[in-house]
């Protein structure tokens, strides 16, 4: 979620990865896991690598990261402060694409109410991955689904797509992966039905079904963050607590898509500094990138003025962009230090476990689940998608970039729709007559100043990567399109790049890049036949069976 600084006293082990480290304390040598050594127990470089005339190898130099080709004399150390490091072998070409498209899925619509298809594709970096995500359909019956007289026996879908971004551990985002969407369902099914049989078939207003969305996330963290409290009083152990408070005191970012088939109305609730963006077609062929929602945290200027204005008297309230100088996102779920009262941190902490409270705690709640929602009016004729993502991605990625990718990825993989054949791949039948393009530029109407956007901030880890702006080093290698923007996210035509990425393994690699967690929702319509089926060309063959 941010870049973090690790332990320079952490002992990072052997991982799967292909890489291994190892700490030298002073005056004092360990041996290199799985290494042959001396006699005097130092390590000893393998004679088939020695016999190598040189080869690619992540380096980590003034915390910057890249890939040089380097000769095979010896182990590559890099010291980062007291902790060496030490690849044994970077990942082949062949080796970072099959990483890279481990967890893809990819799912065919067959339900003819303005959806295609929908990808996504996580890439961890965290060990296991604090990110998460879900996907649900409901079929409404005519009582809640009506919003005209026209046909009493229509029946509409619900289609949610969610992806939360977790901290400070996987708790949290793994209970929102298992009860968000029904809270919400909950809470919206109740106000169709209440405003329906008391307007004489009138669906709610724009404003209620907002409140219905916000309502659920709130009763949702309340359970999480205070009604824990009181199963852990009664459950009465400590094993019981840790597995009780878990989702409490860790803490996750919730980005949750709402769509109803029948409106065309998609709305976007957002708890934190996950980012949801629309791709709409000009009448040029070119796209347009519409953010669907704002970054929150410390360093939003609204958010900034909301937590100011809620706790007058309070300087550090934010500081550094960071709650109570700490914490980034000032929206999300869980994180009960900055919501319990002084109190009852003092009983967890005395009764079960857990740390002291904030030094700056004065006036807790600091942190809300309450969600700041959208709504757009999609067009499946026009052939719209979005784009929904952890943050890991839109530290490497501007939305131009992002739509402009997806764009391009269209032009090679272009999908069917019964109304709209031609645009999933209009650019390049509109100027090209179909032949594929012969430049490197992606097809997006760009801002002038992207980062100049209230609320969206612009990818630092071009910075940290020392990687340059231009559309040349983008690719198209994959099927899924989730998979796609983030192989260009991490290097994209640069392999070096993206091979030394993809070997750095947990914890370290939290450095240079985040969990990733994207999904694609592409809007048509498709002859219904009501199903939604696995795309197999697109998913890894782990997966068996769809999502909704």
């Amino acid at each position: 979620m941010y870049l973090r600084q690790f332990s320079a006293a952490a002992i990072v082990s052997i991982v799967a990865s292909s890489l291994w480290y190892y700490r030298k304390e002073p005056d004092q040598k360990r041996e290199l896991a799985g290494s042959p050594t001396t006699a005097r127990g130092l390590p000893r470089l393998n004679p088939a690598v020695a016999n190598g005339q040189g080869q690619s190898r992540p380096v980590v130099e003034d915390d910057r990261f890249f890939v040089q080709e380097v000769a095979s004399s010896g182990p590559i150390i890099k010291s980062a402060k007291v902790q060496s490091i030490s690849p044994h072998a970077m990942l082949t070409p062949e080796e970072a694409t099959q990483k890279l498209r481990h967890l893809q899925e990819s799912y065919e619509v067959l339900r003819g109410r303005g959806v295609l298809r929908y990808d996504i594709v996580q890439l961890p970096s965290n060990n296991p991955i604090e990110d998460d995500h879900v996907e649900k359909l409901m079929e409404n019956s005519p009582s809640v689904s009506l919003h005209d007289h026209t046909d009493s026996s229509a029946t509409s879908d619900w289609m949610f797509w969610s992806v939360f971004d977790g901290h400070g551990g996987w708790t949290t985002s793994a209970k929102l992966r298992q009860v968000l969407t029904s809270y919400v369902a909950r809470e919206l099914d109740a106000t169709y039905k209440h405003t329906i049989a008391a307007s004489s078939l009138v669906p709610p207003s724009a404003p209620s079904v907002d409140a219905a969305i916000k309502q659920g996330f709130l009763k949702c963290d309340h359970d999480i963050v205070h009604e824990s409290i009181n199963r852990a009083r009664k459950a009465n152990t400590k094993s019981a607590a840790a597995d009780i408070l878990g989702p409490a005191l860790s803490g996750s970012c919730a980005l949750l898509s709402f769509y109803d088939s029948h409106s065309k109305d998609f709305r976007v609730a957002c708890t934190g500094d996950s980012r949801a963006v629309l791709g709409r077609l000009n009448t040029n062929g070119t796209w347009t990138a519409q953010p669907l929602s704002e970054d929150q945290t410390g360093g939003t200027p609204s958010e900034m003025a909301r937590l100011r204005a809620e706790h007058p008297g309070e300087p550090n309230v934010v500081a550094h962009g960071r709650i109570l100088g700490n914490l980034e996102p000032s929206r999300a779920f869980g994180d009960a230090h900055y919501k319990w009262a002084r109190d009852i941190q003092d009983m967890v902490k005395k009764d079960w476990f857990g740390r002291s409270p904030l030094t700056l705690l004065k006036t807790p709640p600091y942190v809300t689940a309450e969600p700041v929602v959208t709504t757009t009016r999609v067009m499946p004729e026009k052939g719209d998608f979005v784009v929904l993502a952890t943050d890991g991605l839109w530290e490497m990625l501007t939305n131009d970039e992002v739509v402009g990718l997806v764009g391009r990825w269209l032009e090679e993989n272009p999908l069917k729709s019964k109304t709209t054949p031609s645009a999933s791949s209009s650019w390049a039948r509109s100027f090209l007559g179909g032949k594929a393009r012969s430049d490197a530029s992606l097809p997006v109407n760009r801002l002038h100043n992207e980062s100049s956007q209230s609320g969206q901030r612009s990818p630092i880890r071009r910075q940290q990567w020392d990687i340059r702006a231009g559309d040349e080093r983008f690719v198209v290698e994959d099927k899924n399109a989730a998979t796609h923007l983030v192989r260009n996210a991490l290097g994209g035509r640069d392999r070096d790049m993206v091979c030394g990425l993809l070997t750095l393994p947990s914890p370290y690699s939290r450095r240079y890049r985040d969990d990733l967690t994207v999904e694609v929702i592409f809007f048509g319509e498709a002859e219904p036949c009501g199903d939604v089926v696995l795309n197999v060309e697109a998913s890894a063959p782990r997966i068996a069976r769809p999502k909704l």
